[in-house]
């Protein structure tokens, strides 16, 4: 009796180790398909396929619910739907689909940013097209946590024809100006901001102290007469040249003024003067 009991035991056991190992077999066999899905889809997103790369992430995501995989591929999923003329409205729900589905997984804290800035796209693509109520998923997203977000929500929002609407990125324009370190932030800020609010920038630019010492000057004289005199902050008037399309400057230059040239020669002369004679006129422009 015993001894069958000890066969029956090891019998059991045996049949444990089968079924754990078949176990095994079947996990490692599902992870080399969802894996050689995945890496096929690479590909064919490399190759810009991106109908082609999206059946086989759908493929996956069908097949293989539990992937690990799984996160990956619903942000590529939603990237090659982007992709897609006339399927914006599918990849921003994909890339929310992705945010919900990654939200506790720290390792995709990165694709989680890149799903955010592409809804800031997509909506704003959409609303260009007519589609007014994606807008809302830029305004939102101007309170949002990440600052790289919300930067760039702001700077997304002060292209809208609409100024009062093109408004409510100021105080995010304004805080990039006051607290960021990155001198190109701070210089992209100002010139959203001049988009959008060119008296918000010039009452800001003149409450600092180094923007009171620097002025920008400007007299013209026609005739013994003068017809201009106006005072604008440096900061303000260097942004302006440089939001300033390049074919309008082009035309300026065609009447053999250059500029950028000018502003340089400001910065560095020593008398900060420059005078342009013309046959009845005279324009002075320097810097105080």
């Amino acid at each position: 009796m015993n001894k069958v009991r000890s066969d029956m035991k090891k019998t059991s056991v045996f049949m444990g180790v089968l079924l754990f190992l078949s176990a095994c077999g079947a996990g490692f066999a599902q992870a080399q398909a969802d894996e050689r899905l995945f890496e096929e889809a690479k590909i064919l997103i490399f190759d810009k396929n991106w109908a082609a790369a999206q059946e086989k992430l759908d493929g996956l995501l069908e097949k293989h619910p539990g992937s690990p995989l799984t996160d990956q591929a619903l942000f590529y999923r939603a990237k090659c739907l982007s992709e897609q003329k006339g399927r914006e409205k599918e990849a921003l729900k994909g890339y929310e689909s992705f945010i919900r589905s990654a939200a506790d997984a720290s390792r995709s804290a990165g694709l989680v940013e890149d799903s955010e800035i592409s809804i800031i796209d997509l909506a704003s693509r959409l609303y260009e097209n007519g589609e007014k109520p994606y807008l809302e998923a830029v305004k939102e997203r101007l309170d949002h946590p990440n600052k790289v977000v919300r930067y760039y929500a702001a700077f997304k929002m002060s292209y809208i024809p609409e100024k009062g609407i093109a408004r409510r990125a100021v105080p995010v324009l304004k805080n990039i100006i006051e607290r960021e370190r990155d001198v190109e932030l701070r210089d992209r800020a100002r010139i959203a901001l001049l988009r959008v609010s060119p008296d918000a920038l010039k009452s800001l630019e003149e409450a600092r102290p180094e923007s009171r010492a620097r002025l920008l000057k400007l007299q013209v004289i026609a005739n013994g007469l003068k017809t201009v005199d106006v005072s604008i902050p440096w900061a303000l008037a260097d942004l302006a040249l440089q939001a300033m399309p390049e074919e309008e400057k082009a035309k300026i230059r065609k009447q053999g003024y250059d500029l950028d040239r000018i502003l340089r020669e400001l910065a560095k002369s020593k008398s900060s003067l420059l005078e342009l004679k013309e046959e009845n006129s005279v324009i002075r422009i320097w810097v105080e």
